[in-house]
């Protein structure tokens, strides 16, 4: 039996990414020209719902209108906290959490809302999980520029931060090239390598080096050596943040931030740097490509895969299937137990075909 829907909330939260706008826009025309249903967003993932009184945004026809190139979301995001861990300030000003997953549920219930549609990456949709458990109405889709979800193929927001990391690459030989030196690109990823190699396979990196294949520093420098004995005197390095030495760790600072328990992650370029410039005498220079990965016009297969996820995630609403999220698989868009989505993290395996295709072209992956 299909649920008897009228009106339902979405929200963003996690890190930003490239089509979080055109999901909200495919979302809101399928609810509406679909099923006649009302729509409206929560600011700042449910921090609007949370807030005295609360931020909410009505979304009609007329509000999504040109979002399907416009970056970032009109509904704000945040990376801090969540219901289950609600960064509160005490009377003595220090700010702690508390679990306030069932005041969000109340308050969303309050509002009439008969179903959620969470836009957001691994964390985010394990707190849908958790609030599915406890008897939310909810749907997620996939959202990270890591492309770090096991249960989906492809996420949005990955092709564009490819592309951006692709265009610093191209750019980096031109100045490589003009003064002999070693460039080192650090791109974004966190635990996954997916953008370091892609970025680096279609922008011609000699070296590439991700978390998944921890790096023996000799072997970079002798690329660069060997490349300049041959009579190529530079050298372009694309590593992402989360790579680390052999016998490390990676670089990266505990965050400060109430509510945020990931660490912020860093610095492994200029240690590159260091290290390349004393064991070669080579000029070495690195640039990091920072939050450009995470910021404008989507590309457009990720406004294709964007639009596709919210279609889908206004079905699963309308077909009752609560606790799934919308997922790439096998070039078809399906329903996933969100159990399922957030159950492996997605790293690069060793016996992926991009890195039989680095190797093949006599890539240096650091091992």
């Amino acid at each position: 039996m299909r649920p008897n829907i009228r009106k339902i909330m979405v929200s963003t939260s996690g890190g930003d990414a490239p089509g979080l706008n055109a999901v909200i826009r495919a979302l809101v025309k399928r609810a509406i020209l679909g099923y006649g249903w009302e729509v409206v967003g929560s600011t700042a993932a449910y921090n609007g719902v949370m807030a005295d009184p609360m931020d909410l945004i009505p979304l009609d026809m007329e509000r999504v209108s040109g979002l399907l190139i416009q970056g970032g979301t009109i509904l704000g995001t945040t990376n801090r906290g969540g219901p289950f861990e609600f960064p509160v300030q005490g009377t003595d000003g220090q700010w702690t959490t508390e679990d306030r997953s069932e005041d969000l549920i109340k308050r969303i219930r309050s509002l009439e809302v008969d179903a959620v549609v969470s836009i957001g990456g691994e964390g985010s949709q394990a707190i849908s999980q958790k609030l599915f458990e406890k008897g939310l109405p909810i749907v997620g889709v996939p959202k990270t520029i890591d492309n770090d979800l096991s249960a989906t193929d492809m996420t949005f927001g990955f092709q564009t931060a490819v592309e951006t990391a692709t265009e610093a690459v191209d750019k980096l030989h031109t100045t490589a090239a003009s003064h002999n030196r070693v460039m080192i690109l650090e791109v974004m990823g966190r635990d996954a390598g997916w953008i370091a190699l892609a970025s680096g396979i279609a922008g011609g990196a000699d070296v590439i080096l991700i978390p998944e294949i921890p790096y023996d520093i000799a072997k970079v420098v002798e690329r660069v050596t060997t490349r300049q004995r041959g009579g190529i005197k530079f050298s372009i390095v694309v590593v992402a943040e989360g790579a680390y030495p052999k016998e490390g760790v990676p670089f990266a600072q505990e965050s400060n931030i109430v509510g945020r328990r990931q660490p912020i992650l860093g610095g492994v370029g200029r240690w590159l740097v260091k290290q390349i410039q004393e064991a070669t005498g080579h000029e070495t220079r690195v640039t990091v490509l920072g939050h450009l990965q995470r910021g404008g016009v989507p590309c457009p297969p990720d406004r294709i895969l964007a639009t596709q996820f919210g279609v889908a995630a206004a079905d699963l609403v309308a077909q009752g299937k609560f606790g799934h999220m919308v997922a790439l698989q096998n070039q078809n868009i399906v329903g996933v137990p969100l159990t399922e989505a957030i159950r492996q993290y997605k790293y690069v395996n060793l016996d992926h075909h991009l890195v039989h295709t680095a190797r093949g072209l006599g890539v240096c992956l650091g091992d």
